[in-house]
């Protein structure tokens, strides 16, 4: 991917995110105004696409997109989520071509109960994160809340498990990512329910 990113393509990843932030909304994962998303446009430099700031996540429309760089500033649109600069960071740490932040429920109370880290082991929606459904531990890491991006994203750096694609923010929400807004989707989709599942077996 190059940076010869067009008013075309930032629309076409606006279309993209605002139909995933809508699915999310329904879910109740996005109230308000909560949450953020982004696509990955371009790698060199470091470009992403990532939902503006403020907006009722239900409501997005294609324009409601700001394009960053690899520092999370603005560099086509409006203002960006504060959090622009963590997916950024995701996105170059992991490869990620998609970032999902969500603020859910059984995200944050099991942060609470498992500060160190919440371990999943025989349950066959591990298959959703590529992992076995018998036979191993996996663990989805918990790290501490931080108002500075770059201090948020040390920690995730720190405590990231390559065989988890996610991260509980305690207090926060998740964060999860994936080669494409599809599958950034789907395991943002089993995390959710393997934390729900737990939230409620406890």
């Amino acid at each position: 991917m190059t940076a010869d990113i067009t008013a075309r393509d930032l629309e076409e990843a606006g279309a993209v995110l605002a139909a995933e932030s809508a699915r999310f909304a329904d879910f109740g994962w996005m109230r308000g105004t909560s949450g953020n998303l982004s696509v990955v446009l371009s790698r060199d430099p470091l470009r992403l696409a990532v939902t503006a700031s403020g907006h009722d996540k239900g409501e997005l429309t294609p324009a409601d997109v700001v394009l960053v760089d690899g520092a999370g500033a603005a560099v086509q649109g409006g203002k960006p989520s504060a959090e622009a600069e963590l997916h950024a960071r995701v996105a170059a740490l992991t490869g990620a071509g998609a970032v999902v932040h969500v603020h859910t429920v059984a995200s944050v109370a099991m942060g609470h109960r498992h500060p160190g880290g919440i371990v999943f082991r025989d349950l066959e929606m591990l298959k959703g994160v590529g992992q076995p459904a018998h036979g191993v531990e996996v663990t989805l890491p918990v790290i501490a809340n931080s108002q500075d991006m770059g201090e948020l994203g040390d920690r995730l750096e720190a405590a990231r498990n390559p065989r988890m694609p996610a991260v509980v923010v305690a207090g926060h929400g998740l964060y999860v990512w994936g080669e494409t807004p599809r599958q950034a989707r789907h395991h943002t989709e089993v995390v959710e329910w393997l934390l729900e599942l737990e939230l409620t077996a406890k």
